[in-house]
């Protein structure tokens, strides 16, 4: 049976505000547990008006005391711009509250624009950037202590507290082929974002399967793949609800940044033949349909890229159509 798990980049949706963003996301983990979603993944963003989300662990405190069951993470920590020592006690902290259920993900982009990296580097080189891999192995040997990997802590016999039995998932995040070997190099588990780059995940998963080796991120190999899902009641609806998604996306592509768009203005939006072009280009990055079509996509997306969990990425004009939205893919598994 196909697993389902979440990830929610809280957005701010039309005519909302980030307060209600917030809300939304606490309702939205405690909805999905009901639903049987596997696991829950929050974003971390900067200086953006669209999506709230800045600190994933601060929120991920707040989701887990709503929740009971479902496994929490981070979708995913911004790497290069934290101590890896601090991040380890952030999810140390996170591990003791909710025991066996944290997932720490892992990504190397700058979740932001050149001002925010500045600002959250305070001064630090952008050659850190560079050192990702080391970075992750001093991670690994705070979370994980195993043999070989003490010599990578600055300063000898230093732990991240609080010590606890249990350590999170550890889960590399990336849209190329870079982060799959990272992850199969240093034991990690791996997820591909499709919904951002909707071309070679398939081959990246693939090839992190066949060199996987254990190591200080971990023991066993898992992967699943992220992807934008729009599922209404009829194929129609769905197509209806996914065109400010769509023209969103292309706004992106232009340059042009927190422009809020309404359903009305989407469905009325004069596209060139070109925009038209992209927005099918686009569309590689989602599943739109109902129920029916949603569960043979979802299945030949599984397939297609060997794994049995799918992270679903769900925005709509709306709460409500999202709520509904997970709500029939659930029904669908």
């Amino acid at each position: 049976m196909l697993r389902l798990g979440v990830l929610d980049q809280t957005p701010v949706l039309t005519g909302s505000n980030a307060v209600e963003a917030m809300k939304q996301t606490v309702e939205l983990a405690r909805i999905t547990e009901k639903l049987g979603y596997s696991r829950y993944w929050v974003s971390e963003h900067h200086d953006t008006i669209s999506l709230a989300g800045s600190s994933p662990e601060v929120l991920l405190a707040a989701i887990g005391a709503h929740t009971s069951r479902i496994r929490i993470g981070s979708g995913g920590v911004m790497l290069p711009h934290y101590s890896p020592y601090k991040v380890a006690e952030n999810f140390r902290v996170l591990e003791a509250l909710y025991p066996g259920r944290i997932d720490l993900g892992i990504g190397r982009a700058p979740g932001g624009m050149p001002a925010a990296t500045r600002a959250l580097r305070y001064g630090r080189p952008p050659e850190i950037a560079e050192a990702f891999p080391a970075a992750l192995e001093e991670l690994g040997g705070y979370l994980r202590p195993v043999r070989g990997t003490a010599e990578v802590r600055p300063g000898s016999g230093l732990q991240a507290t609080p010590l606890v039995e249990t350590s999170p998932e550890i889960w590399l995040l990336g849209s190329s082929d870079y982060s799959a070997r990272r992850a199969s190099e240093l034991g990690a588990s791996f997820s591909f974002a499709h919904f951002i780059n909707g071309e070679g995940g398939q081959s990246a998963v693939q090839h992190y399967y066949e060199t996987f080796r254990p190591g200080p991120l971990g023991a066993e190999p898992r992967a699943n793949a992220c992807v934008m899902v729009l599922c209404a009641d009829t194929d129609e609806e769905a197509d209806r609800l996914a065109a400010p998604l769509d023209l969103k996306l292309l706004l992106l592509e232009q340059g042009r940044f927190g422009i809020d768009i309404t359903l009305e203005q989407a469905l009325v939006y004069p596209y060139t033949e070109f925009e038209r072009i992209r927005i099918r280009h686009n569309r590689k990055r989602m599943l739109v349909g109902g129920p029916e079509k949603i569960k043979t996509q979802l299945l030949e997306f599984s397939r297609s890229y060997g794994v049995e969990e799918v992270i679903v990425n769900s925005i709509t004009p709306d709460f409500a159509s999202r709520v509904r939205s997970y709500e029939l893919v659930a029904g669908l598994f």
